[in-house]
């Protein structure tokens, strides 16, 4: 029979999702079939599985601690925000549409539930320990009977259930204490540990603390995780973005517009693993200096993030550098970059048809058709014009690997495609090309097109030669470092935290 635990928290971003990678890595290493699952995620950070649907990129994560393929039913429910109280709402992978937090709760709930109950019961047959994640706190007390997060799924799994707090957000003694309090006692029955987490210092200093939450609540702190800034491993929200601290004072910086709904913002993370490459967020008000190249990322709003450009004069700052650096565009990137973007009926917001950046001569359509989500194989062809062919000069025809994630086509007017398509959607219904070219501008619709490691090296040699660097080769430390983290990770779980009563939380 499945074993399950699951990872609550005392608010957002207090460490389930890295606590719930930890342990898929740790069982897994002890020869246990394990499985990640988040019933309900709110990320505009998603990934595409094989199944052609999508699930949060940390559950993708989660499932590489695991060292499985990441699946649909791991995050039956993903809610990807586009503001003014509305989502788009993904269930099993596929979209069903946008919805205001009213709807969604009060009208789809069953749906979302039934949903989240199949997704497990196929996940329980394949495995044999599912690691649940929550989501937010189980404390928000006037949503309890909407919850198909957190307690409702801990009481369908027969879980029991850690509570992992920030102790970098201050006030970590009244959060856990507090979410004990607020619960009720049918809830508050599944609540079995807590762990500390992001702590800095002496461990002594905090014992009299940990001691008097043990009184209060009436179960064991399993310990205390130290923060170790050697881990690099994506981040799931873009409100991390607030607090993330890029390196930016390294011989090559890229800059990257933070755009207002920035999404898939991990199409960015393997340049933090380059020693030599930093990465400088630029704000709209921000002006663009000491940068060797720019990326626009992707947007869940791609008019919206363009008008927002445009008003705050950001995008001719984008236009004047062109003239001196690469400019790169993902997604909603590759969209904003072109002459023109079509929304007659106002899909995206209520600035309908707009000009884009005119840097890259395609033009851009939404309509009401399916969005596209796929994985996506496509091969860099010859001739691609100006510096862009420079830059990729010596792996044309090799394969480059993607995910696609967008609504919209794009057409090519003059500007050349960056890749032939030989698995996937690209630009358009047919499924030939991806991408446009123009001189020193590149753009695709493939994320995680820089996780392929010699598309990023001639990338970034070409960069390096132009300063006077080095050009760099060798084994791609993306790859090496991610599990190295993962690994890491699991390390330190294991050395801090007491894996005797999560083993016994998990299997008794």
């Amino acid at each position: 029979m499945t074993k399950c635990i699951m990872v609550q928290g005392t608010s957002s971003n207090a460490g389930k999702s890295m606590l719930v990678a930890a342990l898929c890595r740790i069982y897994k290493n002890r020869g246990y079939k394990v499985a990640p699952f988040k019933s309900q995620n709110m990320s505009l950070n998603s990934y595409t599985t094989k199944e052609n649907g999508e699930i949060g990129i940390a559950q993708m994560l989660q499932a590489e601690a695991a060292m499985i393929e990441p699946s649909i039913h791991m995050n039956p429910v993903l809610l990807k925000p586009k503001g003014e109280f509305t989502s788009n709402v993904i269930i099993q992978g596929k979209s069903i549409g946008d919805m205001n937090f009213y709807d969604y709760q009060h009208k789809y709930h069953d749906k979302a539930l039934n949903a989240i109950k199949e997704s497990f019961n196929i996940l329980s047959n394949q495995y044999d320990i599912i690691i649940i994640e929550g989501a937010g706190s189980p404390a928000e007390i006037n949503m309890r009977k909407q919850d198909i997060a957190n307690m409702e799924i801990a009481h369908m799994a027969n879980a029991n259930v850690i509570l992992i707090a920030d102790i970098e957000m201050g006030g970590v003694f009244a959060a856990i204490a507090g979410t004990y309090v607020l619960l009720d006692d049918y809830d508050r029955s599944r609540l079995k540990a807590t762990v500390i987490n992001k702590f800095r210092g002496n461990l002594d200093i905090l014992k009299p603390g940990l001691d008097r939450i043990e009184e209060i609540t009436g179960e064991p702190v399993l310990g205390v995780l130290p923060y170790d800034e050697t881990l690099k491993l994506p981040e799931e929200d873009s409100a991390s973005l607030t607090t993330h601290q890029f390196s930016e004072n390294k011989n090559i910086t890229i800059g990257v517009i933070r755009l207002p709904k920035i999404a898939n913002f991990t199409d960015i993370d393997p340049f933090e693993y380059e020693s030599d490459v930093g990465i400088k967020m630029i704000n709209l008000n921000d002006n663009i200096e000491n940068v060797d190249a720019i990326i626009i990322p992707g947007t869940r709003n791609s008019t919206q993030d363009l008008y927002a450009l445009q008003e705050s004069g950001l995008a001719e700052k984008i236009i004047e550098k062109s003239k001196e650096i690469p400019i790169i565009g993902i997604c909603g990137g590759l969209q904003i970059l072109g002459n023109i973007i079509y929304d007659e009926e106002k899909q995206e917001s209520k600035h309908g048809t707009i000009k884009g950046l005119g840097l890259l001569d395609i033009e851009s359509k939404f309509s009401k058709t399916d969005k596209i989500v796929t994985q996506s194989t496509a091969t860099i062809p010859e001739n691609l014009p100006g510096i862009t062919g420079e830059i990729f000069k010596n792996i044309i025809g090799e394969e480059i690997t993607g995910y696609e994630i967008h609504e919209g086509t794009t057409r090519l007017i003059k500007s050349q495609p960056l890749l032939n398509i030989k698995k996937g959607q690209g630009n358009n219904e047919e499924g030939i090309n991806d991408g446009a070219v123009n001189n020193n501008i590149f753009a695709t619709y493939f994320h995680g097109i820089f996780h392929n490691y010699n598309f990023r090296r001639e990338f970034l040699n070409y960069l390096r030669v132009k300063k006077g660097y080095s050009a760099k080769y060798g084994e791609d430390p993306y790859e090496t470092q991610k599990d190295y983290s993962l690994n890491r990770l699991a390390e330190i779980v294991e050395e801090n935290l007491d894996m005797d009563t999560i083993d016994k939380l998990l299997f008794d």
